[in-house]
């Protein structure tokens, strides 16, 4: 089970103008940081590119998973975006992405880390799941959708 801090109404954006891989990232970055006293969205936004460079996060279907892991937290932090039309991301499958979750982990979590991430990635891999939040239209109903599939 996801753990309710997971993800709150206040980081999440359905619908989101976006026309580029930075825009998304900095995005996710400005949900994240404006909803954590700690945190600043040049700081988030730095992280998630740090790793980006790594290699894209772009998992294919249109899905994302930008993650860092950041010394300022405690807990594991994450946000949702779905944009109106899909941005080039360097995804595996050369696709767009119009929905992505960006996670962000204490630096010293590990194992907890990847296990996330693989439950985030099982649950972008439903189709149906993909279809539902590419119409959600509120946070609400994005929450509802993840706490579902969670159960299942």
């Amino acid at each position: 089970m996801f753990s309710p801090d997971l993800i709150s109404e206040a980081r999440v954006s359905c619908g989101a103008e976006i026309a580029s891989k930075k825009r998304l990232l900095e995005t996710l970055a400005e949900l994240l940081a404006n909803d954590h006293p700690r945190l600043n969205t040049e700081l988030v936004f730095e992280r998630l590119l740090e790793r980006e460079r790594l290699g894209s996060t772009g998992l294919g279907h249109g899905v994302a998973l930008p993650h860092a892991r950041i010394k300022e937290i405690n807990e594991v932090l994450g946000a949702f975006v779905s944009t109106s039309t899909g941005v080039d991301y360097d995804a595996i499958d050369g696709e767009p992405v119009d929905l992505a979750f960006a996670l962000l982990v204490p630096e010293s979590a590990t194992e907890e880390h990847l296990q996330l991430l693989a439950r985030l990635a099982g649950m972008f891999s439903d189709p149906t799941t993909r279809a539902a939040l590419r119409e959600a239209r509120s946070a609400a109903t994005v929450l509802q959708l993840i706490e579902t599939n969670e159960a299942r």
